[in-house]
């Protein structure tokens, strides 16, 4: 059975939008993607996390947890379209609810800069939605 994953596997980067501040938190990413499983780990400016969820070939509809080493775990809901993920991340916790946007794109940062850049104009805003509009 082959695998027919419409995304790539190996290094991934991008950031997440955290609505308190608006800005762009950076993070790296190694993902795997086989027979609907996504898995993997990566990096930000909270730590370094594991990925496990899973995603449709036919919609490019994808979810997965983000669980950080000895901490909280954060759900991320998106979608894929060619050369990105973008959708959004929740989190539920002791302090409340917490929502907001994120966008990851394949590459490890090692692209020439026309390409990186390329990447950052093609790629729409992640966008960060209130708590209560979330279903």
């Amino acid at each position: 059975m082959s695998d027919a994953s419409p995304f790539p596997s190996g290094a991934w980067r991008g950031f997440y939008v955290y609505t308190a501040d608006g800005a762009r938190h950076s993070m790296s990413l190694h993902l795997t993607f086989k027979e609907g499983v996504v898995s993997g780990s990566g990096d930000d400016d909270v730590g370094r996390f594991t990925i496990k969820g899973r995603y449709d070939a036919q919609s490019h509809d994808i979810h997965w947890t983000k669980q950080y080493v000895g901490r909280h775990s954060v759900f991320y809901a998106g979608f894929g379209e060619p050369a990105r993920i973008w959708g959004t991340w929740e989190l539920e916790g002791n302090y409340g609810r917490f929502t907001g946007g994120f966008k990851i794109w394949p590459g490890d940062g090692g692209e020439s800069l026309g390409r990186t850049a390329e990447a950052e104009v093609e790629t729409p805003d992640a966008i960060a939605l209130p708590a209560e509009t979330r279903h």
